[in-house]
């Protein structure tokens, strides 16, 4: 019989609920007994002892927060009777030592990606459209829409199909509450005749113009790398004119970034145009001989150490931090120790975990680069009335994530247990094998788009609520924390750790199913589905407070 309940770390003095446990109930654990003075959710937490105001509260071994009122042990933990607390954190010497996972079992694997003339490797071959400015977004969704509907990339047939039954019925008088949307209004969808071409992105967004010229500037760095990303085969740029954000600034920046870069790239720029009609029917037809040119590519073997895997949590819930998390770090440490690279960002959700990756990180230059931007982002929050504590959202809190520390230390645990080896600030790119720490907010979409930027060919996202996000240019991998949430949300969870709830699995043992779906995804296998779903979101971040 699997146990109800679970205790992180020896220095906690909270124990975790694995199951729903009733008031009343004898809680039998570790050679004590607790009798709960009240329910306990699962996925909440109870205290071990009796707590005065002011007594601090451990989990994951680390501080979380401040009793607020008198607690008795057996009572559950809330934002009521507790606040967010973590230690401060600072630069030390520390001779950090890691042990390796086994990786006999990967040794030697390959993945089937795009070889770029730059070296790196892609996981997919995408076709980018980038708009200057959001004036040309409606642009960017007439040509989308021709693009996907002809070329078979659209998602929406079936809805399509599904509104036309609709409409017929309400013509014919009929009750429209008896049709039902049914997987025979997918029959219209179109094969693709570019097999080479995983999809065609737009990358709409409501900057260039209009903001202070730093966002502009930013928003540049962040195109530049997407157009420079791996998994983008040839780039169509869209731009008005008279924006801020001008098109040779964007080639600057895409210079500045790869020196070497010959991708197909066409540029067009609507107030040197004869007409809107001429500068759409260009785009189409140049991108459509891009298309032709970029299908001849064809995926080739590449050793596992040219992935680039970035994690992310979002949707989070309490039992995130146990198995989702800590599943997606071993598989982090499996890519590390293949030589591989990977991304942790996410900075508000390292708050209370900042002293743990500190020790961890190899240069002290590095350390002190994350210690200012950490700071630098806490004060920016400070400044406007808010903070990082006010990070989890009422679904965190609802499902146990009481205060951001705890949050926190759980989000820090997707990063697995190597060194630090660099840290970037945002749109600077990866350029060394091992863990990197990114500066994004926890934002989920302005997290991925920036992780994108900085070079991830792969995303594994863990959810324990469900979450819809993906990524135009990144693969995105949906990682469920409960069974109860891949059963309810299947059509968009791709990987199910509720077995580490239940004792069925280890975490090591789910962290190399991890990879082994990551290995597939990267070889165009298996579809992710929020692939499948076009989940193409992304939100450029303007660098002030975005929790």
């Amino acid at each position: 019989m699997r146990s109800k309940v679970l205790k992180i770390h020896e220095r906690d003095n909270v124990i975790v609920a694995l199951q729903n446990i009733a008031k009343g109930e004898t809680i039998h654990f570790s050679g004590q007994d607790y009798v709960l003075v009240e329910d306990i959710p699962a996925k909440h937490k109870f205290y071990m002892n009796n707590m005065k105001p002011g007594e601090e509260v451990y989990m994951y071994g680390v501080l979380v927060g401040k009793i607020q009122t008198d607690v008795l042990r057996g009572s559950r933990m809330s934002t009521e009777n507790l606040k967010h607390a973590a230690e401060p954190f600072e630069y030390r010497p520390y001779h950090y030592q890691w042990q390796p996972p086994d990786i006999s079992k990967f040794s030697g694997k390959t993945f089937n990606g795009y070889h770029r003339a730059d070296g790196k490797v892609g996981t997919a071959n995408y076709w980018l459209f980038v708009p200057t400015v959001f004036c040309e977004n409606r642009n960017l969704d007439v040509i989308r829409e021709a693009l996907h509907n002809e070329l078979g990339y659209a998602v929406t047939p079936k809805y399509k199909s599904f509104t036309h039954q609709l409409l017929e019925a309400y013509k014919k008088g009929e009750d429209v509450s008896n049709i039902n949307l049914s997987p025979n209004n997918d029959q219209n969808k179109k094969e693709r005749p570019f097999k080479n071409v995983d999809g065609i992105k737009f990358l709409n967004h409501q900057g260039g113009c209009g903001g202070i010229r730093q966002d502009a500037a930013v928003l540049s760095k962040l195109l530049a790398a997407y157009a420079d990303h791996p998994n983008v085969g040839g780039v169509t740029v869209l731009s008005l004119g008279c924006q801020n954000l001008q098109t040779q600034d964007f080639l600057k920046d895409l210079q500045e970034r790869n020196p070497n870069f010959n991708k197909p790239l066409l540029v067009f720029e609507q107030q040197q145009s004869q007409s809107e009609e001429q500068l759409i029917s260009d785009a189409i037809k140049k991108t459509f001989e891009g298309l032709i040119e970029i299908n001849k590519q064809e995926r080739k073997p590449a050793p596992l150490s040219e992935l680039v895997l970035g994690v992310k949590c979002g949707g989070s819930d309490g039992f995130s931090g146990i198995s989702a998390n800590p599943a997606v770090g071993y598989t982090s440490d499996l890519l590390v120790a293949l030589g591989g690279k990977v991304l942790l960002a996410e900075f508000p959700e390292l708050c209370g975990a900042e002293q743990n990756l500190i020790d961890r990180t190899i240069e002290e230059k590095a350390a002190k680069k994350f210690i200012e931007l950490m700071t630098a982002y806490g004060e920016s929050a400070i400044k406007v009335g808010s903070g990082f504590h006010m990070n989890p959202s009422p679904g965190n809190i609802r499902d146990g994530l009481i205060t951001d520390a705890i949050k926190s230390n759980g989000a820090a645990k997707k990063g697995g247990t190597s060194p630090v080896v660099d840290v970037l600030d945002y749109t600077e790119p990866v350029t060394k094998a091992g863990l990197s720490l990114v500066c994004t907010p926890g934002n989920d979409v302005e997290a991925t788009t920036g992780k994108a930027a900085s070079g991830a060919t792969l995303i594994l996202f863990t959810t324990g609520l469900g979450t819809p996000t993906g990524n135009p240019v990144c693969p995105t991998i949906k990682v469920s924390s409960n069974t109860a949430l891949a059963l309810r949300m299947n059509d968009i969870i791709d990987i199910d750790t509720g077995s580490v709830i239940s004792g069925d699995k280890t975490i090591e043992q789910m962290g190399e199913e991890i990879l082994e779906y990551c290995i597939k995804a990267a070889s165009g296998e298996v579809m992710p589905k929020a692939v499948q779903l076009n989940q193409d979101d992304f939100i450029p971040w303007k660098r002030g407070v975005s929790l």
